[in-house]
């Protein structure tokens, strides 16, 4: 009588990752690439953060991978004049997360 299934790794873990709602702006068009990127393995959590104004313009909207985070990396989203930090938790490494960035920008 232990704790075997408990202890057992799970058979189908859960594809679909977490995006948080803690802002109530966002980028247009930046949640639904965050959902489409949600639903890739190995992204555990996805937090938009700051807006902020910027000089340039971005005629198209930009997701560029800026740092490594403690579980994840810093990601700045551009439009326009505007930008957005978004912050993923994920497993893989930068190069993979690009990758999967650009998929999901594409559908």
């Amino acid at each position: 009588m232990g704790k075997s299934s408990a202890d057992t790794p799970k058979a189908n873990t859960p594809k679909d990752g977490r995006l948080v709602w803690n802002h109530s702006t966002h980028l247009p068009g930046l949640i639904p690439i965050l959902e489409r990127l949600c639903q890739q393995n190995g992204i555990q959590t996805i937090t938009p953060g700051v807006i902020g104004r910027v000089r340039g313009h971005a005629p198209k909207m930009q997701l560029r991978v800026s740092v490594p985070i403690r579980g994840g990396y810093k990601v700045i989203a551009r439009q326009g004049k505007t930008v957005q930090e978004v912050f993923i938790l994920t497993v893989h490494a930068q190069d993979k997360l690009e990758e999967m960035i650009a998929i999901a920008m594409k559908q």
